[in-house]
C-alpha cells in the first residue's frame, strides 16, 4: 500500500469516519489507500473465518459507503441463514473457493477423497503402477488419516496441526513418510489452485521432527537355521518342498519368485534369469537395473527345480504353482496363508514371515564367508550398503577375500 492513510475517527454508533472527506464508515467497511487508488473494503465473518474483501474501484463518496454497508448487511444476513454463496458475490476472489455454496468452507475429507481419485484416475492411465496406487489407498482410508477428515482446509494449513498430527503417529520413520506423500500431495494441489496462501509442509522441519518423534523400526533379520529349515522340509508336501527349499536356496523376493519362469532357467550355467516381479496381481520390471540379474543356482536350487519339473513344467511357463488350484500364484498373502503359515504350524517351527527365507539365504551366504559385494549382487541390490546395514551381524571379518569360486549350498544343505 502507499500514500497517507486518511484521518478516521470512531462515532457513538461504533462507525468510523474521514474527517478530510466528510465521510461516516459503517461498521465492516473501511477505505484501503492503494498505489493504484483508493478502494472500499467490506469485512465479515463466515463460520469463524475472517474475510475481507475489495470491492470494485469506484468514485469514494458518501452513497458508495452506505451502499457498501448495505452490501455488508447483506451479506451478513445470508450468513446468519446459511444462503451465503461467496462465489455469487465475489466471483474473482481466492477465497471463494475455500467454500461451498452453503458458506461452509471447504473439508479435508472432500479434497482426501479427490486425491484418490486422481491415483486411481492415474492407473487407468498408465501413469501410477497398482502397488504405488494400493500404498497410497491404504494411507488415504487408513485410520490415522481420519484425523484430518474433519477439518476444513483452512484449519489444517495450520502448521502446528501437521506438527501435531506427526507427533502422535507413534510409527516408524518409513510408515511415517509413506502417510506423508499423499497428504503432502493435497497440500501441494490446494496451494496450486490458490484455495491456501502457504503450504504447511513448507513450514515444518519434518526430518527433524521425524527424527524426534518416530520410534525405531521393530523388524529384524530373523533367519532360519539349519535344524528349522530341515525341519520345515520335512514337514513340507512333495508339492510344496519344491518352493520352500528353492527359495531358502536362491534369496528371491516374493514377486520374484511368483514371477519365475521355465524359460528364464539356464540349465547349462546352473543359472536363472530374474528380470520380472509380480507385484497387486501385475508383472512389472524390477525397480532398479540391479534388480535385472543373473543368480547363481547352487546344488540345493537345481536339485528343487528339478523336483518342482513333475508340478508344472509342462503346465505352463510359471515355475512354482498355487497346490490347490495348478494355477500361477496371484500374490505373496497367498503363498503366506495358504502354504507357509499352515506348514511352520505342521513343523511346529516358530512363524516368522516368508520374507525370512530371503534373509536365510543372504545370512547363510555371509556366514559362509562369501563376498557381500557378490551377496549384494545375487540380492538384486544397487550396492553392498544395504548389505551392511541389515546383514553387518553375519559378515565375517575377512569379508574382503572374495570367494567366489563354487558353487556349493549357501545354507549348508
Amino acid at each position: 500500500m502507499g500514500g497517507k492513510q486518511p484521518t478516521i475517527g470512531r462515532s457513538a454508533t461504533g462507525a468510523t469516519g474521514d474527517k478530510k472527506r466528510g465521510l461516516v464508515f459503517p461498521v465492516g467497511v473501511t477505505l484501503r489507500k492503494l498505489a493504484q487508488g483508493d478502494r472500499l473494503q467490506i469485512a465479515f465473518t463466515i463460520h469463524g473465518v475472517e474475510c475481507r474483501e475489495l470491492l470494485e474501484p469506484q468514485l469514494i463518496t458518501q452513497t458508495a459507503v452506505n451502499k457498501a454497508g448495505g452490501l455488508r448487511a447483506e451479506i451478513t444476513r445470508r450468513i446468519s441463514i446459511e444462503t451465503f454463496v461467496y462465489s455469487d458475490y465475489f466471483p474473482k476472489s481466492r477465497r471463494a473457493a475455500q467454500f461451498d455454496r452453503g458458506g461452509r468452507q471447504i473439508l479435508m475429507d472432500k479434497l482426501l477423497t479427490a486425491q484418490l481419485e486422481t491415483y486411481e484416475l492415474q492407473v487407468k492411465n498408465g501413469t501410477l503402477s497398482p502397488s504405488t496406487y494400493e500404498g497410497y489407498r491404504k494411507a488415504l482410508t487408513g485410520e490415522r488419516m481420519k484425523f484430518w477428515r474433519p477439518l476444513s482446509l483452512t484449519e489444517a494449513s495450520a502448521p502446528s496441526c501437521l506438527r501435531e498430527w506427526v507427533t502422535g503417529l507413534g510409527l516408524t520413520a518409513k510408515a511415517a513418510r509413506n502417510l506423508l506423500t499423499p497428504l503432502r500431495s493435497v497440500f501441494e494441489d490446494a496451494l496450486n489452485g490458490e484455495l491456501i496462501e502457504s503450504n504447511p509442509f513448507d513450514r515444518v522441519a519434518l526430518s527433524k521432527l521425524l527424527r524426534q518423534t518416530t520410534k525405531p523400526s521393530e523388524y529384524e533379520v530373523d533367519p532360519f537355521d539349519a535344524s528349522e529349515r530341515s525341519t520345515v522340509l520335512k514337514h513340507a508336501r512333495s508339492d510344496e518342498a519344491p518352493l520352500v527349499r528353492f527359495w531358502f536356496n536362491s534369496g528371491l523376493r516374493p514377486g520374484e519368485l511368483i514371477a519365475l519362469r521355465w524359460s528364464k532357467v539356464d540349465w547349462a550355467a546352473s543359472t536363472a534369469r530374474i528380470d520380472t516381479n509380480w507385484v497387486v496381481r501385475t508383472e512389472k520390471a524390477p525397480k532398479t537395473a540391479a534388480g535385472i540379474r543373473d543368480l547363481d543356482l547352487n546344488g540345493e536350487a537345481i536339485a528343487a527345480l528339478l523336483e518342482q519339473k513333475a508340478f508344472s513344467f509342462e503346465a505352463g511357463d510359471h515355475v512354482f504353482l498355487n497346490p490347490r488350484s495348478g494355477a500361477a500364484w496371484e500374490s505373496d498373502a497367498q503363498i503366506r496363508k495358504t502354504l507357509w503359515e499352515p506348514l511352520l504350524r505342521r513343523a511346529a517351527v516358530r512363524y516368522r514371515a516368508p520374507y525370512q527365507a530371503r534373509h536365510t539365504y543372504a545370512s547363510a551366504m555371509l556366514t559362509a564367508g562369501q563376498n557381500p559385494w557378490y551377496v549384494a549382487q545375487q540380492l538384486g541390490h544397487v550396492d553392498v550398503e544395504m548389505v551392511f546395514r541389515i546383514y553387518g551381524k553375519f559378515i565375517a571379518a575377512d569379508y574382503q577375500r572374495p570367494r567366489l569360486e563354487g558353487k556349493g549350498s549357501p545354507t549348508g544343505e
